[in-house]
């Protein structure tokens, strides 16, 4: 009997799903376009913000001065502008003092904006409009004319600050020198960074507790909890992520104050208001050591990344533990 031979017939062709096209050219370039968009605002970021630290990192590990900074011919030296700076007795007190100087802002700032926030979200309409008005109005004056009418404030002669206290019997402040007084200038700055900084906390806070559910203020209530335990136990759970941001945001603005300083005392009396970044610009400036004024920079961001760094490894680990 013949075998009857059977033939395979060839695999069809793969049909494309329907509605799936090849991706011709002009359906690439527009999957382009996009990125061609936001192009131009992200070369100027790079421009802007990252060119200058980079130039500042090689600067910190080279000779720098008048001399290099005219010819162009800087020689690297390696670490050894950071052994100059780190063998500096004057470097560390300025260290110290401008932790101390972020301390002392950063738990002012929150305390008061946590304090206001809260009274805030109690007042009626009326008070809650006119209170966020002066908030933002004083957020909003820039930090050079906020200097100056504090340096009027405090001036020796026609300052209101000597007036008012003269006229209420202190005659010991008749013609005072603020300025001329470490401690009451550092007083001072305090006072005016403190004012430039707790609006923009307090209608961060304030903008935070309206998300708090009523309920569980109403529970807490209802078993007995006062108001310190309320805040205790169900605002400041409940706003840990918003006061994280703040205080994280207050702890970078306040490391890198120098306008208002700069403006005010140039970090004097003597080193009483000198701070790192006005230490940093002294240095740079009146010596002329660019280099040195490049590591003190440098330094200051690896301090402030480490200030950073211990806060949040500090709050994460207290949410651990209370979950």
């Amino acid at each position: 009997m013949p075998v009857v031979e059977q033939r395979s017939a060839p695999p069809a062709p793969r049909r494309r799903p329907a509605g799936r096209k090849d991706p011709s050219p002009r359906r690439r370039v527009h999957g382009l376009w996009p990125y061609a968009l936001i192009a131009p605002a992200v070369g100027g970021m790079l421009y802007l913000l990252v060119y200058p630290l980079v130039r500042a990192v090689l600067i910190s590990f080279q000779d720098f001065r008048l001399r290099q900074l005219i010819a162009g011919d800087a020689e690297f030296v390696g670490l050894r502008n950071y052994r100059t700076l780190l063998s500096d007795p004057r470097f560390w007190e300025v260290v110290r003092r401008t932790f101390l100087f972020m301390a002392v802002n950063v738990v002012l700032i929150m305390v008061i904006a946590t304090l206001v926030a809260l009274m805030v979200e109690r007042l009626g309409r009326i008070g809650r409009t006119v209170v966020l008005c002066s908030l933002v109005l004083a957020w909003a004056m820039p930090v050079v004319a906020a200097t100056t009418v504090f340096q009027w404030l405090f001036h020796s002669e026609f300052g209101i600050v000597n007036r008012s206290l003269t006229s209420l019997g202190l005659d010991s402040f008749d013609r005072y020198p603020w300025f001329a007084n470490g401690t009451a200038t550092f007083a001072i700055l305090v006072t005016l960074i403190v004012w430039q900084s707790v609006p923009f906390a307090a209608i961060t806070l304030y903008s935070a507790l309206t998300t708090v559910p009523l309920e569980l203020y109403e529970s807490a209530r209802l078993d007995g909890a006062g108001a310190g335990r309320v805040f205790r136990s169900v605002t400041f759970p409940m706003l840990r992520p918003i006061f994280l941001l703040v205080v994280s945001l207050e702890v970078i603005w306040t490391f890198k104050a120098f306008v208002q300083i700069w403006v005010m005392t140039r970090g004097g009396p003597g080193d009483a208001t000198t701070i790192l970044p006005v230490y940093a610009v002294q240095t740079a400036l009146s010596g002329q050591r660019y280099d040195l004024g490049s590591a003190a920079s440098m330094v200051t961001v690896v301090l402030m990344s480490g200030v950073l760094v211990l806060y949040f490894r500090q709050m994460l680990r207290q949410e651990d533990e209370t979950r």
